[in-house]
């Protein structure tokens, strides 16, 4: 699953398209403008992601004061220079070292470096009283495909579907606490909302009441025995996030479900989802379905939403039809974020 994190990668240095004086240091999938022949093919250097709140020494070593992103202008956010899209940064290891600490490639450097994950203000409707969940909530992120651009054989199966602009919700039910209403924040610290009449407003209770006679229903098909089972959807429409897509009031659409306790059981694949939920709940919808190619993942990353509102994509989430795992991250599910949303105006990140 998703981690935050700074490691030490050894660059890999491009030409820029359209300018002769920078240049793109390539980690991975992910590119950064740089300035021409201020790095070399294998120098090392620290990758520090999208997200990354950065230290005044560390942006006034790079020559970036003034120019991140947010209120400090000390955050890092994907922008496009000269027409190319830069995510990230890149800061380089001397002499083998970084603040006086030997490094090597692969070292993860994001205490050293004094990073830390941005995160957003939680909007009062997202806010609620909560309580201990005992182990029974998911650890739920999907890392990005360009960290991982290797993991898809070319021509394997896979499903490709729309990654919607919303707010993560968990809607379960556990043996133990019995019904489980969460959000990604609260479900990765194992915490649940209250049912009660202090959160009759929270937004994820409000799906709850919505949904929960079709989580019912899902819960009979799929897990009579009394098993754990988790229902994971995206909260979207007007009020949520910037990107409403024509929705006047929260929708929920349904992209996966688990089965079983949490570290321990299953997700259903896309067929699963299909054959016994698509009747009880919306589907996020599927754009792809068949071989893979990272030309065809790209063309589906980018362009107009499937759904109403006349936005831009967010991007997609890929994975195979035959749900499988890998030994660097466990379960393959990967995402590929549009560049036009990562650099769009105005834009709204609300847990």
């Amino acid at each position: 699953m998703a981690s935050f994190e700074s490691r030490i990668y050894a660059l890999r240095v491009a030409p820029h398209p359209n300018a002769d004086r920078l240049e793109l240091a390539v980690v991975g999938g992910f590119r950064s403008v740089i300035a021409k022949g201020s790095y070399v093919d294998e120098d090392l250097a620290a990758y520090i992601p999208e997200g990354a709140v950065c230290p005044d020494w560390l942006i006034a070593d790079l020559g970036l004061e003034g120019r991140l992103a947010g209120k400090k202008r000390n955050r890092v956010k994907a922008v496009r220079l000269r027409g190319v899209l830069s995510q990230g940064l890149v800061y380089p290891v001397r002499d083998g070292r970084i603040r006086d600490q030997p490094v090597v490639e692969g070292d993860e450097v994001t205490a050293l470096l004094e990073l830390v994950k941005y995160e957003p203000p939680i909007p009062i409707a997202m806010q609620g009283e909560v309580a201990p969940a005992h182990g029974a909530t998911l650890h739920y992120d999907i890392e990005n495909f360009k960290k991982y651009p290797h993991e898809f054989q070319e021509g394997e199966p896979v499903v490709v579907t729309e990654k919607l602009h919303g707010t993560w919700c968990c809607l379960g039910w556990h043996p133990g606490p019995g019904p489980i209403v969460t959000s990604k924040g609260m479900s990765d610290k194992g915490l649940r909302l209250k049912l009660n009449d202090a959160n009759q407003n929270n937004l994820y209770v409000r799906t709850w009441r919505a949904q929960e006679a079709a989580f019912e229903q899902a819960r009979a098909r799929l897990a009579s025995g009394g098993e754990p089972f988790y229902i994971l959807g995206e909260v979207y429409g007007r009020g949520v996030q910037d990107l409403h897509y024509g929705e006047p009031n929260p929708a929920f659409a349904v992209f996966d479900a688990h089965i079983g306790q949490p570290d321990q059981g299953r997700y259903l694949s896309q067929d699963e989802l299909e054959q016994h939920l698509a009747d009880l709940f919306p589907l996020v919808p599927v754009l792809h379905r068949g071989p893979f190619s990272e030309a065809m993942l790209n063309d589906c990353t980018d362009g107009a939403t499937a759904l109403g509102g006349g936005h831009l994509r967010e991007g997609v989430v890929v994975r195979p039809v035959v749900e499988r795992d890998s030994s660097e991250f466990g379960r393959v599910i990967l995402k590929s974020v549009s560049g036009d949303y990562l650099t769009r105006k105005g834009g709204t990140e609300f847990n």
